[in-house]
């Protein structure tokens, strides 16, 4: 194994390669029919994007977040309502909820799956709550039975925040498809990603996708028509033209990333390192591929000076962020998120990783003490 080998943490270009004179040819048909907003690319690659979530509607917006608070908007989540979300989890779930005036109330996952798996959730239901937000955490599927269980015995909307789970599947049903809308991001990093940002809201609700995308376009239902007090947050011509080239070959590229999860779960041993759980009946698309180590530091240290690259999810959990701070909460209120942002560590995972890297990660991490 060559010892001077660099593994980045991820790279794109393995997906250039394969895709780059697509992705070339899409450029100059956006840029010769001069259509950069709400034209045929972006019809096309929603079309195409529902059909794949298995859903009648889907509303391409500027990015994930804007997907989130769309949808929390359209469903008349305002001042005074409270939505669950987990405690470990991007900001960015959060911050939808506070855009709408609504209070995120935080719910512990599971520390194996790092997601929201129905304990914990009743107790945190309170005559405010209006949406409980799973989030399908690094590409592994939240426990999603007992969560519409729990919401539907208290009349409870579920949305689901699938910015990191394109393709993956609960007991053979697509994500996205349980709650009453969902939320994906396309931001270039994800399995689907685009060359910026961008984002889409999938549901099964026709009039639902209808509210969500006047509410992107100014509140606007056709020109200079507003009937909302909308946002500006369109998926644009030239994002919708890459990720149409890119959609045909996601299950392709998930299926790599499963490939390099199964050596990594097959091959590491080191029992410092607690490798990710995978709970029966769901497919992972392993966004994230994240260990737990209690010298995280280290093993950080030990591998990035094996030209390893590697990365925190996430490093300070969300109660603890600045932002928050109104809310009251210190170290210690959600002891399950702090251990996960104490102790993980994201490991290189991305489309063409050769056998070679993959080996080198496993041998480094095999090795560590």
């Amino acid at each position: 194994m060559d010892q001077n080998m660099q593994v980045p943490f991820s790279s794109f270009l393995p997906m250039e390669r394969k895709l780059g004179a697509q992705l070339q040819e899409a450029f100059s048909r956006v840029l010769k029919r001069s259509w950069y907003i709400t034209g045929p690319e972006v019809t096309a690659f929603e079309e195409a994007f529902a059909a794949y979530c298995q859903v009648p509607c889907c509303v391409g917006c500027g990015n994930g977040l804007d997907a989130l608070m769309l949808i929390l908007k359209a469903l008349g989540i305002s001042e005074g309502d409270e939505v669950i979300v987990p405690s470990n989890t991007y900001i960015a779930t959060a911050l939808a909820v506070t855009y709408v005036g609504a209070k995120p109330v935080f719910v512990e996952p599971d520390i194996r799956t790092f997601n929201l798996s129905g304990k914990g959730l009743e107790e945190a239901i309170t005559e405010r709550t209006r949406v409980i937000m799973p989030v399908h955490l690094y590409g592994q599927p939240c426990d999603m039975d007992p969560i519409m269980e729990i919401a539907q015995k208290h009349h409870l909307l579920v949305v689901e925040d699938c910015a990191q789970a394109h393709g993956a599947t609960y007991h053979g049903q697509k994500v996205g498809t349980f709650g009453i809308a969902a939320g994906f991001s396309f931001y270039p990093g994800k399995n689907l990603g685009a060359l910026g940002d961008a984002g889409a809201a999938v549901t099964k609700d026709p009039e639902l996708a209808a509210k969500i995308r006047a509410l992107g376009n100014y509140g606007s239902d056709y020109k200079y028509h507003h009937i909302y007090l909308g946002n500006n947050s369109r998926l644009d011509e030239m994002q919708a033209a890459f990720l149409g080239v890119k959609l045909p070959y996601l299950d392709e590229m998930n299926e790599a990333r499963r490939e390099i999860a199964a050596r990594y779960l097959s091959e590491m041993h080191n029992p410092q390192v607690i490798l990710p759980f995978v709970q029966e009946g769901v497919t992972p698309v392993w966004h994230i591929f994240g260990v737990r180590c209690k010298n995280r530091d280290a093993l950080e240290t030990w591998l990035n000076r094996r030209g390893i690259t590697t990365n925190k999810h996430y490093p300070i959990p969300m109660h603890l962020q600045k932002c928050y701070e109104d809310l009251g909460f210190c170290r210690g209120d959600f002891p399950v998120a702090e251990e996960i942002s104490d102790t993980e560590l994201s490991l290189p995972m991305y489309y063409g990783m050769t056998d070679e890297e993959i080996g080198k990660v496993v041998e480094a991490v095999n090795s560590f003490s």
